[in-house]
């Protein structure tokens, strides 16, 4: 894969100009086998700019922090969402206001399978 800037309004007069070779791998930090991909169904979180089919890249080698996407499993239900962690009090937040933050409470069990590190869109299936 090549390397270039290209311009979404005017062409540039250094279109034809190729930077350098880049990776795949290399961008998007891959390192199997800590690295999956998942699809995303539901728009919960579109504010994100993660939207209903995208895939997600991540990475299972990361730390979850505070305001990270994570996927996570809450009592088997498997979510995309974003972690909050405040005063003891862990919320699984939708980028959506159309849905209600996910509180974990005592008893309940939480796995977090990964922080998301990248989307990727499939711009010609929604032609």
């Amino acid at each position: 894969m090549y390397s270039s800037q290209v311009s979404a309004g005017f062409p540039s007069p250094a279109a034809d100009h190729l930077e350098k070779l880049i990776s795949l791998d290399e961008l998007f930090e891959i390192r199997a086998p800590h690295v999956y991909l998942a699809k995303i169904s539901g728009d919960s979180m579109q504010g994100a700019g993660i939207f209903n089919g995208d895939l997600v890249i991540v990475d299972r080698s990361k730390t979850a922090r505070h305001g990270d996407i994570v996927i996570a499993a809450l009592n088997t239900e498997c979510v995309c969402k974003r972690l909050h962690k405040r005063d003891g009090q862990v919320v699984l937040m939708a980028e959506n206001p159309k849905f209600p933050p996910r509180y974990v409470m005592e008893g309940d069990e939480l796995v977090v399978w990964g922080v998301v590190n990248y989307s990727v869109r499939d711009h010609e299936r929604s032609s």
